[in-house]
C-alpha cells in the first residue's frame, strides 16, 4: 500500500498535515473499539462519527447486506418499491412521533436535508403560498455540505469558500446557556428567549417569505447545546402561529443517541418533518432518510402532481436490509433503554473532570456529550483563534489519539471536546474515557 495520501482526498482534512507525518489508518472494529493498521486500540468515543449505534462488528448486520445483495443488489425507487424499502418505511413509520408517516429515502444526512427544503417549498407552492421559501436555522448550527443543506448551516468557515449560496437561509441564536447572552440565570426564561428569536426573524423577514424552522434536537457544532426548559414547545407555537413547517434535524440525535428513537420524543415536541441517517444502518452502509408528516404528502396525492426531486441511490435494498438488521438489533437488546439506563453515569462520569481547570462547561444528554475548554474557568474567558489552533490542532487531537482514545476536538465554535460513543457502552468505557481525558487534559492546562 502505497502513501494513503497519493490519491485519496479525505473529507474536511488539512492534507498538507500529512506531507511527512503518517495517515492513521483504521482497519478493524469490535464492540466500542477500533485497531489501526500498527495494531494499536483505541476506544472509539465517537461512534465514527456519531455513527456506529449499535457497535462495531456485528456480523448479523454484514450477513444481512450479503444476503440481500445475492437476491437483488440494487434496483430505484422512481415509481418502483422493493421489499426491504417498503419493509423499512413501515417500521420507521412505527417508530417516529406522531403522523409522520411518509418516509422519503436519502443516502445520507445532506440529502435529508436537502430534500426537506424542497419539500417545505414545493409543498406551499402546492398549497396556494409560493411565497414561502426562507428557512430560520441557528447560529454554528451544522446542517450538511450541498449547496442548500449549507446554506442553512450556521458556520462561516465552511461556507466562504462556496458563496454565494442559496438564498434565503436566515440565522438565529442557538441554546448554549453557558454563554447566554441574555437570561444567563434561568434556562427556562432563556430558553423562551431564543425561541423567541425565531418568532422575530420571522417577523422580520415577513411571514409569507417563511417556510421552514429547522433545528436539531441537541446541537451538534458548538459542542452539544440541549434545548432550555420549554424551549421546543415554544417553537412549535411559533411555527404553528406563522404556517411554518418545524424541521427537527435528527442526523445524529435519533436511533438512540439521546435515549429515545427520536430527539423530538425525547423533548416531546411535534416536527413536521424529521431528517436522520448516520444510526439508521449503525453505518453498515449508507442511507438517510427525510420522514414527514401525512398534510405534506396530500398535495402529491392526486392528479399529475409528484414531487419531483430523487437520488440514483435512496432507498438502496442492500443499505434497507441492513437498516432492518440493525433495527432488529435495537429491539433485541434494547439499546434505547440501555441508553437511558446509563446515560446518569456517562454524566456522572464526565463531570469528574470539573476538578481541572481547563474544563469550563460539560453538556449534553443520552450518549452526546461536548466538553467546553477556558482559558480562566471564573470568567469563562475562551482561547483565541491562534491559542486554539495550538491547543487543538497542535496538541489535544493527536495527544487523545495516542492516548488511545478517538473523540473530535473542534474550535467551530468554542473549543470543545465531543464525545458519542457507541450506544453498547457503559461504565467501563465510560471510565477509560475519563481516565484518558484527564491525563491529556492536565497536559494542555501545562503547556499552557
Amino acid at each position: 500500500m502505497g502513501n494513503p495520501t497519493d490519491h485519496l482526498w479525505m473529507h474536511f482534512t488539512r492534507m498538507s498535515s500529512y506531507r511527512e507525518t503518517p495517515v492513521p489508518t483504521i482497519v478493524r472494529g469490535e464492540g466500542a473499539y477500533i485497531w489501526d493498521s500498527e495494531g494499536r486500540r483505541y476506544l472509539d468515543g465517537l461512534a465514527g462519527l456519531f455513527v456506529v449505534n449499535a457497535g462495531h462488528g456485528r456480523t448479523e448486520l454484514a450477513e444481512a447486506a450479503a444476503k440481500q445483495a445475492g437476491e437483488l443488489a440494487y434496483f430505484p425507487i422512481w415509481s418502483y418499491a422493493h421489499p426491504t424499502a417498503i419493509e423499512l418505511a413501515e417500521r420507521i413509520a412505527a417508530l417516529a412521533p406522531g403522523d409522520l408517516n411518509r418516509v422519503f429515502f436519502t443516502t445520507g444526512g445532506s440529502e435529508a436535508v436537502e430534500s426537506a427544503w424542497k419539500l417545505a417549498r414545493a409543498y406551499f407552492k402546492r398549497v396556494g403560498k409560493p411565497t414561502k421559501h426562507k428557512v430560520v436555522s441557528r447560529h454554528i448550527a451544522y446542517h450538511g455540505t450541498t449547496m442548500g443543506a449549507l446554506s442553512i448551516t450556521g458556520l462561516p468557515g465552511i461556507k466562504a469558500d462556496f458563496e454565494p449560496l442559496v438564498p434565503g437561509g436566515i440565522k438565529v441564536p442557538n441554546t448554549n446557556f453557558y454563554r447566554a447572552p441574555e437570561h444567563g440565570d434561568d434556562p427556562a426564561a432563556f430558553g423562551r428567549w431564543a425561541a423567541d428569536e425565531i418568532g422575530r426573524a420571522i417577523e422580520r423577514e415577513g411571514p409569507d417569505t417563511v417556510a421552514a424552522v429547522f433545528l436539531e434536537p441537541v446541537q451538534n457544532a458548538g459542542g452539544c447545546f440541549p434545548p432550555p426548559p420549554g424551549y421546543f414547545e415554544r417553537v412549535r407555537e411559533i411555527c404553528d402561529a406563522y404556517d411554518v413547517l418545524l424541521v427537527s434535524d435528527e442526523v445524529i440525535c435519533s436511533w438512540g443517541r439521546l435515549g429515545a428513537y427520536f430527539g423530538a420524543q425525547r423533548y416531546g415536541y411535534r416536527p413536521d418533518i424529521i431528517t436522520t441517517a448516520k444510526g439508521i444502518t449503525s453505518g453498515y452502509s449508507p442511507l438517510g432518510a427525510m420522514i414527514a408528516a401525512d398534510k405534506l404528502m396530500e398535495p402529491f396525492l392526486t392528479g399529475a402532481a409528484s414531487f419531483a426531486h430523487g437520488i440514483t441511490f435512496a432507498g438502496h435494498p442492500v443499505s434497507c436490509a441492513v437498516a432492518l438488521a440493525n433495527l432488529d438489533v435495537f429491539a433485541r437488546e434494547d439499546l434505547v433503554g440501555h441508553v437511558r439506563a446509563n446515560e446518569g453515569g456517562f454524566r456522572a462520569t464526565l463531570e469528574k473532570l470539573y476538578d481541572l481547570p481547563i474544563v469550563g462547561d460539560i453538556r449534553g444528554d443520552g450518549y452526546f456529550y461536548g466538553i467546553e475548554l477556558v482559558k480562566d474557568r471564573a470568567t469563562r474567558e475562551s482561547f483565541d483563534d491562534a491559542e486554539s489552533e495550538r491547543l487543538l490542532r497542535g496538541f489535544l487531537s493527536g495527544a487523545l489519539f495516542e492516548a488511545g482514545l478517538y473523540c473530535r476536538a473542534d474550535d467551530r465554535g468554542d473549543p470543545v471536546v465531543q464525545l458519542a460513543p457507541p450506544l453498547i457502552a457503559g461504565q467501563a468505557e465510560f471510565d477509560e474515557i475519563e481516565r484518558i481525558l484527564r491525563t491529556v487534559l492536565t497536559e494542555a492546562w501545562q503547556r499552557l
